[in-house]
């Protein structure tokens, strides 16, 4: 049984950039279709937050963080730690021979 938990993910702030890029890459995807229904897009946190730009902003800047944390790979001490896939990516992944 594979053990390497860390890679995919099973740390807190990996599981909320997870979140975080999928919120984002669903409202870019409802940015898209509203505009090809004809409309202006349904930018749904324009919508929540349009009254507190400088709040919408920080959605829009942590959804980008997130999207290099998934694309590079979590560092919080709990992966960085891992014996299984360590700081110098040192993990063995079990051969099947057949």
């Amino acid at each position: 049984m594979n053990q390497n938990y860390c890679k995919s993910g099973s740390c807190v702030p990996y599981w909320i950039a997870k979140v975080l890029l999928v919120v984002g890459g669903l409202n870019w995807g409802l940015v898209g279709w509203g505009t090809l229904l004809g409309g202006s897009g349904w930018n749904v946190v324009n919508m929540l937050l349009g009254g507190v730009p400088v709040l919408e902003s920080v959605v829009y800047l942590l959804v980008g963080v997130s999207a290099v944390v998934v694309a590079f790979g979590c560092r919080c001490g709990t992966c960085m730690s891992c014996a299984t896939c360590g700081p110098a990516g040192t993990s063995e992944t079990p051969s099947t021979t057949v």
